[in-house]
């Protein structure tokens, strides 16, 4: 399995967004249609929404292959 730790500067950031930034999409578009697909788990719920808040803390997967833990950035 893939693994990713993204550090989180803002509040939250949108769930296409970050499949787009940790190049699990090529584009925000392409993490929409991921999403869309029913392929998405945020800490072990299937996601739906596209624009869903993830904030520091947790944890997204993408099928059996990919997973992305999200934490606050350090100062």
């Amino acid at each position: 399995m893939q693994e990713f730790e993204v550090e989180l500067s803002n509040e939250f950031i949108e769930l296409h967004n970050l499949l787009k930034i940790t190049n699990v999409a090529s584009s925000g578009g392409q993490g929409k249609m991921i999403v869309a697909s029913g392929d998405v788990q945020v800490d072990g719920q299937q996601e739906l929404r596209k624009a869903c808040k993830i904030r520091a803390g947790q944890v997204v997967q993408v099928g059996d292959a990919i997973l992305i833990r999200v934490v606050v950035a350090a100062e």
